[in-house]
């Protein structure tokens, strides 16, 4: 069997899975196990219940009128670490949510000008714009799918 990756945009509230059963199976005198979790319909109306630590893992809100957010990129980057390359370059390899790793740089021209903080702030900026561009195509494949 060949391995694919879905990108789909859909909707998803909060819902013990108790409750998402009695309100699929209305008539049902069984009692369902409680287990905190998501109702999910997608944009073809199929609705379906996902465990809360798999919806949270494999999903990221995005903001009103399919947007990303601040929150997005923020939550997304989950480490970032600096060094001083020679004496007038400063690097910085960010650990994104995934694990994925973006790297920056940032270098003056006089070593006598270096200024490390100047130069976190700078790879800071350029690693979260990075990220700002990969959610952006993440969102614009998720609403609009893949045109062949």
């Amino acid at each position: 069997m060949k391995r694919y990756i879905g990108f789909e945009m859909f909707q998803a509230e909060p819902m013990n899975f108790s409750v998402y059963y009695t309100e699929k199976n209305p008539n049902s005198k069984e009692v369902a196990q409680d287990a905190e979790g998501y109702k999910v319909e997608d944009p073809k109306g199929y609705i379906s219940w996902v465990p809360k630590e798999v919806f949270e893992k494999c999903y990221m809100q995005v903001g009103d009128n399919f947007t990303i957010v601040d929150t997005n990129v923020n939550d997304f980057v989950a480490d970032i670490e600096y060094q001083q390359w020679g004496d007038k370059t400063t690097i910085a390899n960010a650990t994104l949510a995934n694990g994925f790793i973006l790297t920056e740089s940032s270098s003056c021209v006089d070593p006598a000008n270096f200024n490390m903080d100047i130069g976190q702030g700078i790879c800071k900026e350029k690693i979260y714009n990075e990220v700002w561009k990969l959610l952006g195509f993440l969102l614009q494949t998720a609403r609009y799918g893949i045109k062949k």
